[in-house]
């Protein structure tokens, strides 16, 4: 009899869709999505769904247009799936302040607390620390220019999410909705 292979785990990662420019610095957490922003956050949903990369867990920034950002890539998710589309449970959603302008090293830590019988984790958060932690998770395969808004970058990994680490989780996809 041998070992059971290692359960894989899938953190997907997504940087908060646009949002409108604000003018004053104070606002900024309160800054809503574009039009376009909207329109890639369901973009976004469609594809996770398409991939079977339906969250057991979201993790995202308490920010506006974070919040916003999730509820178009759920809305994307189920909208209209493909013919015999994906359906399942719905994700356990935390709304973390402490993702709002967080390191990498924060990031993580919040990742580090997700429930270990999940199998995929979204993570949606914001620039520069969602860019900073797919490097750390990954140094080769991370774009030099980080994540654009609405960008998607899977990162898998054998590790169990509370031992995930530098070099821990390569990139095996990505995808963002407009270039």
């Amino acid at each position: 009899m041998t070992d059971a292979a290692p359960e894989t785990r899938t953190l997907v990662l997504l940087r908060h869709a646009k949002a409108e420019q604000g003018s004053d610095a104070a606002d900024d957490a309160d800054r809503p999505l574009s039009g376009r922003g909207d329109a890639d956050a369901a973009a976004a949903g469609a594809w996770l769904a398409h991939q079977g990369l339906l969250p057991d867990v979201v993790i995202c920034s308490t920010a506006r247009r974070a919040r916003q950002t999730w509820h178009g890539v759920a809305m994307g998710m189920t909208g209209s799936p493909p013919e015999g589309g994906p359906s399942g449970p719905r994700p356990t959603v935390r709304y973390e302040p402490g993702a709002y302008d967080a390191h990498p090293e924060e990031l993580l830590a919040l990742v580090r607390t997700v429930d270990p019988a999940a199998r995929t984790a979204l993570l949606i958060a914001h620039n520069p620390g969602i860019s900073l932690l797919s490097a750390l998770l990954d140094p080769e395969g991370a774009d030099e220019e980080g994540l654009r808004t609405a960008e998607l970058v899977v990162h898998r990994g054998p590790l169990g999410w509370a031992e995930l680490g530098r070099a821990g989780a390569p990139i095996t996809a990505r995808h963002t909705a407009r270039d």
